[in-house]
């Protein structure tokens, strides 16, 4: 495992020529701190396939930060997949985040050829060899879909052992969550950098219906602090500045090899963390 830290930041893709500016505007204030990438993903069944290739290669060629796209093989078919690889290839992008994807609304099952993000990984290695540096999910708390813990961590396992090169984990604020996911898998043979994934809190209602809906606990004592503030934007936003903080002072001692911050497509957020852990630039 390399002990050089990686810090990143993620974006959504915009439906508005108003939000996608926004979105450029964000990333060029974060790529003066030089982070070691950006991603941006990838609605639910491809819905996002044309703005997110766009965006990516506007990250890529204009901001001049190496970009990750995130790719899902849940409703698309193996000569799409085909396509966007040889597209990005072609364009330079070294980086793919590489995933089974959210099953657009009303799909109640997966559809496409390949079912799930072992299936996709084996597929661009084949496809494309060891040209993508792939990144893969992980889940600290558990995939929400996931019949159980132990499944879930045999599910990793089978997308490391399938040719990732490392994972991004999803949100969480409890730091044992993380620190005990690492070991499990490492214990199972797995020994890829995981990367906790860090969501700032800015909102307290747009973070618990995301929380819900990801499977992302939010600790009791947090959950009854943000409810106090009620709409005390300038409260929620200094105390879920400083538990954030203090989660990745501990995350970072304890060995992490790296941050990944979910902007929203916001800097000022994720930079006030970065500015109080005096990470690099």
């Amino acid at each position: 495992m390399s002990q050089e830290r990686r810090y990143s930041f993620e974006f959504f893709p915009t439906k508005t020529d108003a939000g996608h500016e926004k979105l450029l505007a964000t990333a060029r204030q974060l790529a003066s701190y030089n982070p070691d990438f950006f991603s941006c993903t990838y609605g639910a069944g491809g819905s996002t396939r044309d703005r997110t290739l766009n965006t990516v290669l506007q990250l890529e060629n204009e901001v001049k930060v190496p970009a990750a796209p995130h790719l899902s093989c849940v409703g698309d078919s193996k000569d799409d997949l085909r396509s966007l690889l040889t597209q990005y290839k072609a364009a330079g992008i070294q980086r793919i985040v590489a995933l089974r994807g959210d099953l657009p609304s009303g799909m109640g099952m997966a559809s496409g050829e390949l079912r799930y993000a072992n299936e996709l990984v084996e597929f661009i290695r084949q496809e494309s060899g060891e040209h993508f540096h792939i990144e893969v999910a992980a889940y600290p708390e558990m995939h929400p879909q996931a019949r159980n813990f132990e499944d879930d961590l045999n599910n990793f396992v089978r997308k490391a052992k399938a040719g990732a090169n490392s994972a991004i984990t999803q949100y969480f604020f409890n730091a044992d969550s993380y620190f005990y996911f690492v070991e499990r898998v490492q214990q199972m043979g797995v020994d890829i950098p995981v990367v906790p994934g860090i969501m700032p809190i800015t909102n307290y209602s747009k973070l618990a219906r995301f929380s819900d809906a990801c499977g992302a606990e939010i600790p009791r004592w947090i959950r009854k602090q943000l409810e106090a503030y009620g709409d005390d934007v300038k409260s929620i936003q200094q105390f879920g500045e400083e538990v954030i903080t203090r989660m990745c002072e501990q995350l970072l001692q304890g060995g992490a090899p790296g941050l990944h911050f979910y902007t929203l497509n916001q800097a000022e957020p994720s930079l006030a963390i970065w500015s109080n852990l005096k990470l690099p630039r």
